[in-house]
């Protein structure tokens, strides 16, 4: 499976929206809601017509346990929408697959066209994740709130969010907590696991310490220890400056 990135190039973006609604205008607004919002195709494609009407925010409920999570509709989006929806029946799917048919789209068929739309402008790297991938790097970019973007896609960490979106840490935005809540949260956490976690990394760099000083070691090694001892040390000295 490729790895799908976000489209950070404005006009490589507006040129993959017009491919969309060369195709069908359906397919440009299930992109822009999803560029627009965070929510993930397969949530999108179960959308009725009820459920985006007016609407400045969308509920959905996320994992096995089912938990609601709000997501946010710009106005400008709200606009889109409306005029999309004018004149549709509140329990019809927002994305139906075919005229002739009150079911919705597949997400086999979003994504064939996807790729299609992706090819016509140059992008051979689009898939299901692109909308959300999309909207969390401009999200990251305006605001800088990793933590945001972390809560509302339930990921165990910042890290991960960092990845998701193809970004390096912001060092001194990770060791900034945002909220009262995140900082007792981590309060609570490292009173139960933070002296097991910082004997693992002793053992790290120890084991690390042992590698680097054995003959041969490859270059490829090498180079990857540096990069990781690097992010440490620029890590521990933002981390000090705000000690």
């Amino acid at each position: 499976m490729n790895w799908v990135s976000p489209i950070k190039d404005a006009k490589t973006l507006a040129n993959f929206e017009t491919a969309l609604k060369n195709v069908d205008i359906k397919y440009y607004i299930m992109f822009k809601i999803g560029v627009g919002t965070g929510l993930q195709l397969q949530d999108i494609l179960q959308l009725k017509v009820k459920d985006v009407n007016k609407k400045e925010e969308i509920t959905v409920r996320i994992g096995a346990r089912q938990m609601p999570t709000v997501f946010r509709v710009p106005e400008e989006l709200q606009t889109v929408i409306a005029e999309f929806i004018r004149g549709k029946a509140p329990e019809e799917y927002l994305i139906r697959g075919h005229l002739s048919s009150e079911a919705p789209l597949t997400r086999e068929q979003a994504y064939r066209v996807f790729r299609s739309a992706g090819r016509a402008v140059g992008l051979n790297s689009i898939g299901a994740q692109t909308m959300r991938k999309t909207f969390a790097w401009n999200y990251y970019q305006k605001t800088g709130d990793i933590y945001y973007l972390q809560k509302l896609f339930n990921h165990a960490s910042p890290s991960i969010t960092y990845r998701y979106i193809g970004e390096k840490p912001n060092l001194e935005h990770s060791l900034k907590k945002l909220t009262k809540e995140e900082n007792e949260r981590c309060q609570k956490q490292l009173k139960e696991t933070g002296s097991e976690r910082i004997q693992a990394i002793r053992q790290f760099l120890d084991a690390m310490e042992q590698q680097l000083v054995k003959e041969p070691v490859s270059a490829e090694y090498c180079g990857q220890a540096d990069s990781v001892l690097t992010e440490m040390e620029a890590l521990i000295e933002e981390f000090q400056k705000l000690s």
